[in-house]
């Protein structure tokens, strides 16, 4: 392998932590921070969720209240995604939020990383949110490590084997010489189908079940790309 991508939720970090930090501090801001910023960073926001939930005349509020829908849901909605990378970076940098991996992630990508191969995320989260997670990581920045990132908007959906072509010809490596680690069955299926070796991340607690024919593993530590 000459590239390992590995996905966040589930994966290298607890769904938990996810979904209560990132996802609570979006929810509890969403309605101050659309309504302070409805003519300018939210204006993008608000279009968007107007079109995508056909609801062209919602108003900030009603809007608010759309986005923390979706939350709920675990909608991948590229506004929703926008809005909660705005919010949640003023939030790392006062330390309100921190990244949290599995105690086995920052060894083995540390390993990785000094035996030359080549590390990416590519989560559903925006792409500022990746960053953020990895650079205010609990114990210690591990963006240095990484050399990129990408999310629904640069890459595409996580399901559809065209977006990991689109991030094998960006990244400039072949997809034989790919390794994705994810918790999710049907995102190592597009990984595989594009070409890409892939091996499922089944943490306990974890709510994805493995599905063959992956291989599954349950740490990092376990994985020799």
């Amino acid at each position: 392998m000459k590239a390992v991508v590995v996905d966040i939720e589930g994966t290298t970090s607890p769904t938990s932590s996810v979904r209560a930090d990132l996802y609570g501090y979006t929810r509890a801001r969403l309605p101050e921070w659309l309504a302070d910023n409805a003519s300018g960073a939210a204006a993008s926001v608000i279009a968007g969720t107007r079109e995508l939930a056909g609801r062209p005349d919602a108003d900030p509020a009603e809007v608010a209240e759309i986005l923390r829908e979706w939350l709920k849901s675990d909608v991948k909605a590229e506004p929703l995604k926008t809005a909660q990378g705005i919010i949640c970076a003023a939030g790392f940098r006062a330390g309100a939020l921190h990244g949290e991996f599995f105690p086995d992630v920052a060894p083995a990508l540390t390993t990785w990383h000094e035996a030359g191969l080549r590390l990416y995320v590519y989560s559903s989260g925006s792409v500022r949110n990746q960053r953020d997670w990895f650079e205010f990581a609990r114990g210690g920045a591990l963006s240095p490590l990484i050399s990129g990132y990408f999310d629904l908007s640069s890459a595409g959906p996580k399901r559809e084997a065209a977006s990991y072509a689109e991030i094998a010809s960006v990244i400039g490596v072949e997809p034989a010489d790919i390794l994705f680690l994810s918790d999710h069955p049907d995102e190592l299926d597009a990984a595989v189908e594009a070409g890409w070796s892939a091996v499922g991340i089944h943490r306990p607690g974890e709510p994805n079940p493995p599905r063959p024919p992956h291989r599954w593993v349950e740490t990092f530590a376990e994985i020799r790309p």
